[in-house]
């Protein structure tokens, strides 16, 4: 009889584990969702918001929607309707840089921020609301003037370094080009597994950015050489902040020119933006590193997009 006993015991364990674990595998195939802001952009945003949309939702692990502003110069009647429900999703994505929002959306999107939401920052993104300053710190470091806050930056041997306020360059870009990114932090999620160095494709590659960068963590890096109009130092590509209870994940990488998405296309920039994405919205990433990520001296680009 004990024997009975316990082999129903081990049945009724064993049943138990494989509810736990589908229970297990059903929420790690839930989609999250993902907002895309867009509607004022020195980009095109027209080809960037599609493109990232597909690539996000490729990964099968995100559904995607989009609210898209009124036009610049559009009269004030025109964003009575903007109000983005904020609250309906994991992480909202920018792809947004132009006109400040009405402060309704700008109480919003803080609120939502700081009561655990994600936001991600996609290349000029971060140029946006130089006014509005609880973006400034949701942001850290945006393309601002020199007297805009601090530059952060890390010199050879990997130290950060501080320039105050009117101390060194503010925002620019040398020319287009590939270069190397150096991932500086390989125990977060999003950088986990990705290798130390690796080759991006032709994109700007932003330099003395300004802000308050509290509380910043630098992921990755690239150095901006003088040779191509840079500051010959390392600066920030890939960046995350807590804000309240929520996470904001930046890249100033994702240049795009008219209708040339180069930038896009390489497989690096869509691991960092899916990773990013991700872990916006829920602190974690199960997003592998792709086999064909790029190497140190060899760019990978996807060639079905």
């Amino acid at each position: 009889m004990w024997n009975g006993l316990m082999k129903v015991l081990a049945l009724v364990l064993l049943c138990v584990a494989g509810l736990c674990s589908g229970t297990a595998d059903l929420r790690a195939a839930e989609k999250l969702n993902i907002l895309i802001v867009d509607g004022q952009n020195n980009h095109d945003w027209h080809v960037m918001t599609p493109y990232m949309s597909q690539v996000l939702e490729d990964t099968g692990r995100f559904s995607v929607d989009v609210v898209t502003t009124p036009p610049k110069n559009a009269p004030a009647a025109a964003w009575k309707t903007f109000r983005p429900e904020f609250s309906k999703y994991d992480a909202v994505l920018s792809n947004y840089n132009g006109q400040p929002w009405p402060q309704p959306v700008q109480q919003d999107l803080t609120d939502y921020i700081k009561g655990g939401g994600g936001l991600v920052i996609i290349h000029a993104a971060n140029n946006a609301f130089p006014k509005w300053p609880q973006w400034n710190e949701m942001i850290g470091l945006g393309w601002r003037g020199n007297d805009f806050g601090e530059r952060v930056s890390l010199d050879d041997k990997g130290k950060i370094n501080r320039a105050a306020a009117g101390k060194g360059p503010g925002a620019g870009h040398g020319r287009q080009h590939e270069y190397a990114i150096v991932t500086r932090d390989s125990d977060h999620p999003v950088t986990r597994g990705m290798p130390r160095e690796w080759m991006h494709t032709k994109d700007e590659l932003y330099h003395g950015q300004r802000g308050p960068a509290l509380n910043m963590q630098i992921l990755a890096t690239a150095y901006s050489d003088k040779e191509t109009g840079g500051t010959g130092t390392h600066e920030p590509m890939v960046w995350v902040i807590p804000y309240g209870k929520g996470r904001v994940f930046t890249t100033v990488l994702g240049h795009v020119g008219g209708e040339d998405i180069t930038s896009l296309r390489c497989i690096g920039f869509q691991t960092v933006m899916n990773r990013g994405c991700e872990w916006a919205a829920t602190g974690e990433v199960t997003l592998p590193v792709p086999k064909n990520f790029p190497k140190p001296d060899v760019v990978s680009v996807d060639p079905g997009k």
